[in-house]
């Protein structure tokens, strides 16, 4: 019995390191993919871009029930590297943010466009919206918010 588990034993091993013998790992790796990282490091050997923000929030006041709210804030690259957002989510889906899809260059700016729906929304209202940047945080958060008129109800 053990010369049979040592024979399966040998026979696996050899077939683990033959098998690791055939193909080349860098014929795998593409040159696209070198380029871009070349780039990346680069660009992280510039200094990391950083995001300033025109403001951090907005308070739309008192708005009635239904209306649709919109405000803008103006973020700045004052870093050294390009900034890319990659994802703007708010926390909640009445809540539409809209965010420049391309690198933003140091000294240059975009818009960050969010839209309130208040339908269905009444009372007091705070809203956050979560931005996924290449920045050192990794992650911005602006917020809006306000007071909503609820409708008056039919009697």
């Amino acid at each position: 019995m053990k010369k049979i588990a040592v024979a399966l034993a040998f026979i696996v091993s050899t077939g683990m390191l033959i098998s690791c013998e055939q193909g080349n790992a860098s014929s795998k790796v593409k040159k696209e993919n070198i380029e871009q990282a070349e780039k990346r490091d680069n660009s992280i050997s510039q200094g990391a871009p950083v995001i300033s923000f025109d403001k951090e929030e907005f308070d739309f006041g008192t708005v009635n029930e239904g209306d649709v709210v919109e405000t803008t804030f103006v973020v700045t690259n004052t870093g050294k590297s390009d900034l890319v957002i990659t994802n703007a989510r708010a926390s909640c889906g009445c809540t539409v943010p809209s965010w420049p899809k391309e690198p933003i260059a140091p000294g240059e700016t975009g818009n960050i466009e969010v839209k309130f729906n208040t339908s269905g929304k009444p009372n007091k209202q705070s809203k956050t919206i979560t931005l996924t940047t290449n920045t050192e945080k990794g992650r911005e958060i602006v917020k809006i918010s306000g007071m909503v008129t609820p409708k008056k109800k039919d009697a």
